[in-house]
């Protein structure tokens, strides 16, 4: 891990990634000093483009909103997932996580980047915590868009759930595209006072079927650091940014409980 937050000015080269890097910095000024081709896995949880401020425990939080509407979050983004893609292996992929404010614009850019054909599956994540309104029906999910760089030639090995039909009792199958897996409640363990914090179990599952053993994983949008402290576990190498200051602390202290 880097000695402190700072912007990495010299080319880095993914052998050179023993374990894992951590910058705080805009994505895409990091981006520029990544090796091309060298990513197995990227896995993204940008803004959603709520209009909203997101806040956490302790003053954490970062700001959602956008003056100029949907086209200057879309001017924001799209360079960002441009040079991701540059980023992947040919047997790279990406998952970028987002829900029902934008994400049916960003597919449409990001089919126009990979181009229609190497896009994967829409993943549902149902995680049950949530308000309700007596306006419409309660949002209770989100949506994750997976792309390869190069379909056919991605890496994927497929989580297996049990099974509930009574012909398989006993046995798994393998998972479907909806994903039934637990928000963090505000007592969980995990939880580090980070808004927008994601459960360890739907990255586990996310990284452990689309990186190697020993595969580099990236996360640009780092926050708590959930997709690095996952890849360190499941023995995946690891690079990660985020422009926060206290979202790069947080995911720093985070790893170092790891050991």
């Amino acid at each position: 891990m880097s000695p402190g937050p700072a912007i990495l000015f010299r080319m880095v080269r993914a052998s050179n990634i023993a374990k894992g890097t951590l910058v705080q910095g805009d994505c895409l000024d990091v981006m520029r000093t990544l090796e091309p081709a060298s990513i197995d896995l990227i896995y993204v949880d940008p803004p959603f483009f709520t209009g909203k401020e997101q806040r956490g425990r302790d003053a954490v939080s970062f700001n959602d909103s956008w003056p100029g509407g949907l086209r200057d979050y879309l001017g924001w983004l799209v360079p960002r997932i441009e040079a991701m893609r540059a980023l992947l292996k040919p047997s790279g992929s990406i998952y970028v996580h987002l829900d029902w404010h934008a994400v049916h614009y960003v597919k449409v850019e990001m089919d126009r980047i990979f181009g229609y054909n190497h896009f994967l599956n829409e993943i549902v994540w149902l995680y049950g915590l949530g308000g309700s309104s007596a306006r419409y029906w309660p949002r209770k999910h989100d949506t994750i868009l997976w792309y390869a760089r190069e379909r056919g030639q991605h890496f994927f090995e497929a989580a297996r759930v049990p099974a509930t039909s009574q012909r398989m009792k006993g046995r798994t199958k393998k998972a479907p595209d909806y994903w039934d897996i637990p928000a963090l409640n505000n007592m969980a363990r995990e939880r580090l006072g980070y808004p927008t914090q994601k459960p360890e179990a739907l990255l586990e599952r996310i990284v452990t079927s689309s990186a190697p053993d020993d595969g580099l994983v990236a996360d640009f949008f780092c926050g708590a650091g959930t997709t690095l402290a996952v890849a360190a576990r499941t023995n995946r190498r690891w690079f990660g940014c985020d422009e926060s200051a206290e979202a790069v602390e947080i995911t720093r202290n985070r790893l170092k409980a790891l050991g």
